[in-house]
Parts: C-alpha cells; structure tokens; sequence
C-alpha cells in the first residue's frame, strides 16, 4: 500500500483523482491539498463522494508520501516544487504542460519523462517523475503514432477534434456557462493550441519527417470527452493501415481499434482510446476517442503511477462506460 498526495484537489482533474484512488487497492490518499478550500471537506468540492469519504482538503503537505499528483494551472507546477520540497523517495506526477516539452523536461534536477504508457512504457517503469500528457495531445497523439512510426505521415494531416467543457477546466467563463455552451459549438485557438507544439514533439520522435499539422479545436455542448478526426493522404487500402494499428497497440492495456464507427459515450466515464479507420480513394480518415478527464488526464496518471510502482497497469481504472 502507498500513501499518495493531491495537490490542487477541488478541480475536475484532482476530483477524478480522489474517485479513482479512493478505490484503488494498493494506494491511500494521505491528503488532499487545496489553498481555497483547507479545513474544508472533500465533499464540499465533489459532493457525489458524500457517503464515501470523511476526508478534509488540508492547507499543508506530507513531503515524505510515496507518490504526489500536481493538479495546478499550467505554469503553477514549478511554482509549487520550487516552493515545496518533497523528499527524494517521492515520486511525482504532474499533470500540467510544465514539463512535457523536452526542453522542459529537467526541472531542478528532477527528469520527467513524457507519460504516454504506449509509447514509453519501459521509461515510465523506470521513471520518477512524470509529465503527464495533455488530454488534445493524448488523443490524437494515440490517433497518429502508428502512422508516424511506420513514416507514413510525409503529406498534411488535417486534424479536428471536439471537447466538452470540463477541458476548460472548473472555474466557469463566458464560454463554459450553461447557458452560452448548451445547443452551441465553437472553434477556437485555430491552428495555434497549446498542445501542438506536444503533438508535434512525440510524433517527430517516432520519425523526424513528418507533414505540416493542421489542427482545429471545437468546443462541444456536453461535460466530457473527444472525438477526434485526422486524416491524411495513405497508399495502402484499409486493411492494411488496421493491421498497422492492431500491431502497434497489441500489448495495449487501454487502446482498442474498433470495427464499427466510434461515439463518444464508448469511452466517457473510462481509462480507454478507441480507434476506428476509415479508407476513402487515397485518404485515410482516423477517428479517435478519449474521456478528457481519464485517459486525457487523472485515469492516465493513475496508469502511470501502476506502472511506476509494478502495480497492475488497469488496478483503479476497470472503469464501465455509461452507454445507455
């Protein structure tokens, strides 16, 4: 059993977080920090535990616990470590854009190492510190590899995925209230979103040469989850880009290539990526879904973390989606 702390846990991310390890089997939250709700309980920011935990958000930290997830605004994380020390045992997930980057990845002599488990799952068993990727760079990264590591993305890929309003996170603004985002849909951050710079860094590790990425965000008028579409120009038929893909993801805990067209409720509410390929003349069309909130955040930290520890990579995240 580990003893695990949440910095930053009144947000979506770090409520996830509570729910998962609240039932995982080999992890107990020794505290949950937050500087707006401190002596507070838990509940008052997630009242859906009400019943499951007594715990209170504290307003200090245990720098000795096995393992701590930082759940802050991006650009806070190193704030919060070079203000906070932990001890050299502690093991640490962040959750921001902080450290992804690899020219970010040393932070105070700490090295992170990117936390996409199909990608880098031997490092991640090594590691101890952890950038855990964002939740755009997550899906779409899972969408793209197979291609990149096969050096079949040497033309365009145009890229459009659509998120629902908890990516923007749990402070309410002019774009995230009920009222504007129901029945609505929006892009935004054409092209520039912050992710890119990401996406672009893993795919270039997989092969150097890859085409120009155009990628469109939407805003989606529900809670959570990504449907993403890319597509780009491929010279081999259908069958053989989803034997690509199944041979890229066969030792896959949570990524599946499905049969059938994707839909967003396959994965909202679990750790999973789903994958669907699609063949028109000389285009392959790849669909990718992810929950933002699990794999795209708190469910992928929690599989590193299983995979820091030797723990079960799916322990905490054998998670049912709410199809019906």
């Amino acid at each position: 059993m580990i003893n695990v702390g949440i910095i930053g846990g009144s947000g979506y991310t770090g409520g996830e977080l509570i729910r998962i390890l609240l039932q995982h089997p080999q992890a107990k939250i020794d505290f949950v920090y937050s500087t707006t709700r401190a002596g507070k309980k838990v509940t008052t920011a997630h009242p859906d535990l009400l019943g499951t935990t007594e715990m209170e958000f504290t307003g200090g930290i245990n720098p000795a616990v096995d393992v701590v997830f930082l759940c802050l605004g991006h650009g806070n994380s190193s704030k919060f470590l070079q203000e906070n020390k932990f001890s050299d045992r502690t093991k640490i997930i962040d959750l921001s854009t902080d450290f992804r980057l690899q020219e970010d990845a040393v932070f105070e002599g700490k090295e992170f190492v990117y936390g996409l488990p199909e990608l880098k799952k031997s490092d991640i068993q090594k590691a101890n510190h952890i950038a855990n990727p964002g939740c755009f760079a997550t899906t779409i990264e899972l969408a793209l590899l197979p291609l990149a590591q096969a050096g079949l993305l040497q033309h365009d890929i145009h890229i459009n995925a659509i998120t629902g309003s908890t990516g923007a996170g749990v402070r309410p603004s002019e774009t995230t209230h009920f009222s504007w985002r129901n029945n609505n849909a929006s892009w935004y951050k054409p092209f520039t979103h912050q992710h890119l710079e990401e996406i672009e860094e893993v795919l270039k590790s997989r092969h150097p040469h890859i085409g120009e990425l155009y990628f469109l965000p939407h805003r989606g008028d529900f809670p959570r989850g990504i449907l993403a579409t890319a597509y780009t120009k491929f010279n081999g038929n259908e069958e053989d880009a989803i034997q690509l893909y199944r041979n890229f993801y066969k030792e896959a805990a949570f990524t599946h290539v499905a049969e059938a067209p994707l839909h967003l409720k396959q994965v909202v509410n679990t750790n999973n990526c789903h994958i669907h390929l699609h063949k028109h003349k000389n285009i392959l069309l790849i669909t990718s879904a992810t929950d933002n909130l699990l794999k795209g955040a708190s469910g992928q930290a929690v599989q590193n973390m299983n995979l820091m520890f030797g723990f079960p990579e799916d322990d905490g995240l054998r998670l049912k989606a709410g199809v019906f």
